[in-house]
């Protein structure tokens, strides 16, 4: 009996794994290819509009939007001050995209909206190690 529920147990931890290791390597691709798109169309409000649908579909991302009350245009504000300073892309990392897609910088972004760009750009440097 303990050998079974720890047979379960295991096959359960290695979904829940494997389940988030494809969560992240989906966001990831779709944050590569919003920085692919828009790499010389920077300022092209649809991009904006791109962003948002995505993490609002997102279960987790969606519930940070929820829980901060937080819309198109908060979004858009938090993306126009992370592009007067972290505007360089580093291999796959883009900060005025990258950092929308992970929920502690998506948390962190929403909770600090009203901090200045520079502060926030740096915050999302550092997490990325950029």
């Amino acid at each position: 009996m303990n050998e079974f529920f720890l047979v379960v147990l295991l096959i359960l931890v290695t979904f829940v794994f494997l389940t988030g290791i494809c969560r992240a390597y989906l966001l990831s691709k779709k944050s590569v290819a919003l920085i692919a798109k828009y790499e010389n169309d920077k300022k092209n409000p649809q991009l904006i509009k791109d962003i948002f649908d995505i993490i609002s579909k997102d279960y987790y991302l969606g519930n940070i939007l929820k829980k901060n009350n937080a819309d198109m245009k908060d979004i858009s504000n938090l993306h126009k001050k992370l592009m007067k300073w972290g505007d360089f892309r580093k291999y796959n990392r883009y900060i005025p995209i990258t950092s929308f897609f992970n929920k502690s910088t998506l948390s962190y972004l929403l909770e600090h909206k009203d901090d200045d760009a520079k502060s926030l750009t740096e915050k999302m440097m550092n997490h990325f190690h950029i």
